[in-house]
């Protein structure tokens, strides 16, 4: 479906049926986001994307899957209830804050060169609850 279609058919939706257009739709079309947009309440596959960036606040119900992304940073305030998985990006830092609960995959991700501790301290106040798997 062409890009314009589906901008009409969100259009359509949000002033009838007053549902916003989903997080990534906005995020790839440079659309702001509000405030429940940063509250996903599932998992969330960016894994081969495009996305550069992702909104400070975001909370993850979820899984977080950014492998072979674009994405060379994390926001701050992120936070992901399942499992986070940066393998294969150039993200080379983890925010102070960053709450994870439960594994961090940084398979082939410039984040190899840190130790789990390292990791772990870069991250505090935040939390890696599971194992930081390489």
């Amino acid at each position: 479906m062409e890009k314009e279609k589906l901008k009409r058919i969100f259009d359509f939706f949000k002033k009838n049926e007053g549902q916003n257009p989903p997080f990534f739709w906005k995020l790839i079309n440079n659309i702001p986001l509000i405030e429940d947009d940063l509250n996903i309440e599932g998992d969330l596959d960016l894994s081969h994307s495009n996305v550069i960036l992702l909104p400070e606040g975001l909370k993850v119900g979820g899984n977080l899957l950014l492998a072979f992304s674009r994405i060379t940073s994390l926001p701050k305030g992120l936070k992901v209830e399942g499992y986070l998985s940066v393998s294969y990006t150039q993200i080379n830092s983890l925010p102070k804050g960053l709450e994870v609960g439960r594994n961090l995959f940084i398979k082939d991700a410039k984040l190899v060169k840190y130790s789990s501790d390292e990791l772990r301290e870069m991250v505090k106040p935040g939390f890696i609850k599971g194992e930081i798997l390489r």
